[in-house]
């Protein structure tokens, strides 16, 4: 990644901008390429937004999986916008979000899902997240005069004959610690230290599939959150019940459920 002059100055001001102690700024990055002019300045005034995801067949289960998220111009202006969604590859917040929802040293040999089983627990210990609303760096993608540099870096599937199977049982654990997958027996995953990087008391996983249309009985999710998301109306929505002392949204004020307003025109 490359990050902009100033970035640590301006991602700080965004961050407390939303008021919010439990805020997160998470998404997938732009690529580098015509993004930074050669005084350290971006040159972009867009950024991208987590808002679309839908079921991935695995190995032996169906997962959630990030597909590729819209960008554009910030409709909420002067603070970062909400969204239901974490992203791996950046996420800046208040330090104990890292120290709340570690990673699962017990999920060996997992990609697919990562983001999957922090954003969900996030969510149940009460954290919000959030796009950023000016971009302070970018990513250098496997693409074009980066693919040769990209491909000498060493990437973890190729310890996958060494740790052969594990990360079958590693994604049920996953699934199970976050309530996505009732079909598969709990006796069937390990819950060693499922005190440590389990689920917290705020919310419930339940709670995150309702409102934002994921049934994880049928494998499906509601298409054109996006929507929603990007218009703004979420973030208008849901931070009027901000709590008063900044500790998180308050989903026990928030009726909204997300269905597809497509499907009712036949699309």
């Amino acid at each position: 990644m490359t990050f902009t002059k100033d970035w640590d100055v301006d991602i700080i001001s965004q961050q407390e901008s939303t008021n919010n102690e439990m805020a997160v700024l998470s998404t997938y990055l732009t690529d580098i390429v015509g993004s930074i002019d050669k005084n350290g300045n971006s040159l972009r005034n867009t950024r991208p937004i987590m808002c679309n995801t839908d079921y991935e067949q695995g190995q032996s289960n169906k997962y959630l999986r990030h597909g590729s998220q819209p960008e554009a111009q910030p409709t909420i202006k002067g603070s970062p916008q909400l969204q239901p969604y974490w992203a791996a590859g950046y996420s800046f917040s208040r330090g104990h979000f890292v120290v709340n929802v570690p990673y699962d040293f017990y999920q060996v040999m997992i990609f697919q899902g990562e983001e999957m089983s922090i954003g969900i627990r996030g969510f149940t210990i009460g954290y919000d997240f959030y796009a950023p609303e000016r971009s302070v760096c970018f990513h250098h993608y496997a693409e074009g005069k980066n693919k040769k540099a990209r491909n000498k870096v060493p990437h973890y599937w190729e310890n996958s004959n060494q740790y052969s199977g594990a990360g079958i049982g590693a994604m049920k654990r996953l699934l199970g610690v976050v309530h996505m997958n009732p079909e598969v027996s709990p006796d069937d995953w390990n819950h060693e230290e499922e005190d440590k990087y389990g689920l917290g008391g705020v919310r419930t996983p339940e709670l995150f599939y309702e409102t934002f249309g994921i049934d994880v009985v049928k494998k499906t999710t509601e298409h054109h959150l996006c929507r929603f998301v990007e218009s703004g109306n979420m973030h208008k929505q849901f931070t009027r019940v901000l709590r008063p002392d900044g500790m998180g949204i308050d989903y026990s004020k928030i009726a909204y459920r997300f269905k597809d307003p497509m499907k009712n025109r036949g699309r």
